[in-house]
């Protein structure tokens, strides 16, 4: 078991066994902060799915209200008559078949990819360089689209991509701890809705299970579910 350290501990402390509104739980982990640096702000909600069913599998997109506070360097790899479009809308990189040589020569100066469909032969080659990093663009969460302009701009305005792990839990980022605490909170029901909406019709039960927030450093703030879940 993890030691923590006395910050964390005396964090920990103030944290009531009980689950919290979001509204209760977002000056709280904002409170709790003891690190040095502009921790994030996550999200891990338990789903009652198993991911190991393809008809159970929960992923999407949402774009955030308040963004990310980050602003992501984003590749797109296009062919000739979409990578100018590509500069336009502000792309950080635009390139063809010599971007896919370049990523498999360990090139990795990006944060997110967009494809044009007529490009996937070639991005294909890169899956087992990028799909680990959650990077592989994908038609599902609008990273292969011909509309390259609206890719790049959700992207830049903070769109974030969850994705259920094998153990049933989506973790997302919504933020950071020095965002205004209202835009935390509307960042994190963004998210919360998005997933709702996402309940695959196979899956059985109670779909949302529990959430807990925290910061990168911080303890875990338990967040009533059926009070976010009410909301819809």
């Amino acid at each position: 078991m993890a030691r923590h350290g006395k910050n964390f501990l005396a964090a920990a402390a103030q944290v009531e066994d009980r689950p919290y509104l979001l509204e209760e739980a977002v000056p709280l982990v904002q409170k709790l902060k003891f690190a040095k640096f502009d921790e994030t702000v996550e999200l891990a909600m338990r789903l009652g799915v198993d991911p190991r069913h393809a008809d159970q599998m929960v992923r999407g997109t949402v774009v955030l209200p308040h963004g990310l506070g980050k602003s992501k360097r984003v590749l797109v790899i296009a062919g000739p008559d979409k990578q100018r479009e590509a500069t336009e809308a502000g792309a950080d990189q635009v390139g063809g078949d010599e971007i896919v040589e370049k990523i498999l020569g360990g090139w990795m100066d990006f944060d997110a990819v967009v494809a044009t469909p007529d490009m996937m032969r070639g991005v294909g080659r890169l899956g087992k360089v990028l799909g680990p990093r959650g990077l592989m663009p994908n038609p599902k969460t609008g990273t292969v689209t011909p509309n390259v302009t609206q890719a790049v701009k959700e992207i830049k305005a903070g769109k974030v991509e969850f994705r259920v792990d094998k153990t049933g839990i989506i973790h997302a980022p919504v933020g950071k701890l020095s965002f205004a605490t209202q835009a935390l909170i509307e960042n994190a029901h963004a998210l919360v809705d998005s997933v709702l909406k996402a309940k695959p019709s196979a899956a059985k039960g109670k779909y949302l299970k529990s959430i807990t927030m925290s910061s990168t450093m911080g303890p875990g703030v338990s967040i009533d579910a059926a009070h976010v879940e009410a909301r819809q």
